[in-house]
């Protein structure tokens, strides 16, 4: 008992150290870029002459002149602003859906591996067959095709009366992320032991009621890592949103590039928020394996 204790504790010291290290990083970053915000922009009095010279050099320099034409110009940085924005709206939304389409179709496929000893035929079993060949349809279908393609499918055949493009993004990849997340949470329920099954039926509950209660919870502590680690493939993935003319980040950064002539600049930004998102994410999976991790011991 002592010695799982003293695992324990010497878990969370650990995390808080990791955490501790990590807002000591981010707090040294914070000083340096007040610091040279400081330096280059700040209103000051009676600067000192170095001060005047450097900043003379930095306005003169070709880096600011490329992104005052970037982004300053004309608020053209409000383009990438409200395409964040709309880049984690659709990924929210599409995480949502996906994860209930996910366990839905998840539930089909295990139940009918599981129960289709225990049913000798008849109307319930021809059902539970039915809608389990309809989920591997759906699975086949969903990750055998591109996502752009499913994308262009949804907003200019299937909903090409309407004009919500952020309906049809939620759409698209919510349907997409679903099947990924169906076998994810499947091998989650298969993973579960067997034993479970018969404890639940011990205890008398039915197998709707065994799933519920004791398989699912336990095969979604399994799988939270992977769900979301699904959500930063998610984010990633909504880049393709402009080719139905959604303003989402992506697009943004082509909009101001279509404006200024210049790709460097704005991509590049681009580049650096979506690296600067995903390894936010990345940390935040890390840390909530590590406690799952813990909690097991």
């Amino acid at each position: 008992m002592s010695n799982s204790t003293s695992v324990k504790q010497a878990g969370k010291n650990s995390n808080s150290a990791k955490i501790i290290k990590v807002l000591i990083i981010a707090g040294i970053c914070a000083v340096i870029v007040f610091a040279a915000y400081a330096l280059l922009f700040m209103p000051l009095g009676n600067p000192p002459s170095w001060i005047t010279s450097v900043r003379q050099a930095f306005f003169a320099s070709a880096f600011w002149i490329d992104f005052e034409n970037n982004f300053i110009t004309d608020d053209r940085y409000m383009y990438i602003v409200k395409g964040l924005g709309v880049t984690f709206e659709v990924t929210f939304f599409a995480v949502l859906l996906g994860i209930v389409l996910g366990v839905i179709v998840a539930l089909v496929r295990s139940s009918y591996d599981t129960l289709k000893e225990e049913l000798k035929g008849g109307f319930g079993k021809a059902v539970l067959y039915f809608f389990y060949k309809l989920c591997g349809i759906y699975l086949t279908v969903i990750r055998g095709t591109p996502v752009v393609v499913q994308l262009m499918i949804i907003y200019f055949v299937i909903f090409a009366s309407s004009n919500n493009k952020i309906l049809v993004a939620v759409l698209a990849f919510g349907i997409n992320s679903g099947a990924y997340v169906a076998e994810i949470i499947r091998g989650g329920i298969m993973s579960v032991d067997k034993g479970q099954f018969e404890a639940g039926r011990s205890l008398g509950f039915g197998y709707v009621r065994t799933m519920a209660f004791i398989i699912v919870p336990q095969a979604f502590k399994t799988v939270l890592p992977a769900l979301a680690n699904e959500f930063i493939v998610l984010i990633k993935e909504t880049s393709v949103s402009g080719y139905v003319g959604l303003q989402e980040l992506t697009k943004g950064g082509d909009i101001i590039r279509s404006r200024t002539y210049s790709a460097f600049m704005p991509l590049i930004a681009v580049a650096i928020i979506y690296l600067v998102i995903v390894m936010f994410f990345s940390w935040l999976v890390s840390l909530l394996e590590r406690r799952l991790k813990n909690s097991e011991r």
